[in-house]
């Protein structure tokens, strides 16, 4: 992973590139003097980083969190699947038109476990971000999605789902080849795999972009990570008009994954490295195994037809509502 001076800061992480940049100028001085020994000075700036960056994670806006989930130095799914397992085999193409880039998906080992991964991919610089058209599937891409899941269903192995988007594509090209009958088919698909099924939402969850990879026997979401109907920024441009009211609108729409944890709409939250993700991969990619692996033996140990029951039981409890006399 990226380190300073290439890694880049948001904000709010400005605290943490002043520490880094005295580390810099110490270590010019140790290189100017040799007699002044600077070691214990540049352990104390290190400790002292360390210590910044658990201090900004744990006084998180809603919206600080919405922009730590794309910081650009983020993991994205690739990421996550190669650190976490071996003999990964990516699969391309839905049958039927062409491959869509911006999701992706195939077989891989995961603890000695043959599991099929699906997930949208983010381009890690401007001509990737393009290729991947910014983690937008298009409709292809969901159908993809589908034929993976079927083919995994099909070999009977475990189905994982990571799950980081802004939403799906909203091109009139997209709408015209049906992105929503896409996703409302793997909505609808998903619910009736009878193979164990894990989503985790890595990064952004926005929308049907989300929700169409998004339906399994457990949802988990990582600790800087949101899941909500609609972005911040649109959600403040269709309530004032503006993008300038985006951090009430982040606040109000409780998206954060102590929220969606609290209201029943995930499973579990998967906590990060101190300061977010984009500090460890090799940590953050540990901690999400540790929390899949066991998983997906107590989901295999349920009986197909049993765990399609709870699954669609579970997904039809979901929601707050009130009765009123007749």
């Amino acid at each position: 992973m990226p380190e300073y001076p290439n890694r880049q800061f948001l904000n709010f992480e400005q605290p943490i590139k002043d520490l880094y940049e005295q580390i810099e100028q110490t270590k010019k001085l140790a290189d100017k003097n040799a007699k002044v020994d600077y070691t214990q000075t540049i352990i104390q700036l290190q400790d002292s980083i360390v210590e910044k960056r658990r201090e900004i994670t744990e006084n998180l806006t809603p919206w600080q969190r919405v922009q730590l989930s794309r910081h650009p130095d983020r993991p994205y799914t690739l990421k996550y699947i190669n650190k976490m397992c071996t003999n990964f085999i990516e699969l391309h193409g839905d049958r039927n038109v062409k491959d869509d880039k911006a999701m992706v998906g195939g077989f891989a080992q995961l603890a000695g476990e043959t599991v099929m991964f699906i997930g949208q991919q983010k381009g890690v610089n401007t001509k990737m971000r393009q290729l991947r058209n910014f983690g937008m599937a298009n409709p292809e891409g969901y159908r993809k999605a589908l034929r993976l899941m079927r083919l995994a269903e099909k070999f009977n192995k475990p189905v994982i789902t990571l799950i980081d988007t802004p939403g799906a594509f909203p091109g009139m090209e997209a709408e015209e080849r049906g992105q929503g009958e896409a996703i409302a088919r793997n909505i609808y698909e998903m619910i009736r795999l009878k193979v164990p099924v894990i989503c985790v939402i890595i990064g952004e969850g926005a929308s049907g972009g989300a929700l169409g990879i998004g339906v399994g026997d457990k949802v988990l979401m990582l600790e800087n990570s949101w899941y909500t109907v609609i972005s911040p920024e649109n959600c403040s441009s269709i309530l004032w008009r503006s993008w300038d009211m985006k951090e009430t609108a982040a606040e109000q729409l409780k998206l954060t994954s102590d929220n969606m944890f609290e209201f029943g709409l995930v499973d579990g939250v998967v906590p990060e490295p101190i300061g977010g993700a984009h500090w460890n991969y090799d940590e953050a990619a540990l901690i999400l195994k540790n929390y899949l692996v066991p998983i997906i033996k107590e989901l295999k140990q349920i009986d197909p037809a049993e765990r399609v029951k709870q699954r669609i039981e579970k997904f039809s409890k979901m929601g707050f509502w009130e009765e009123l006399p007749e």
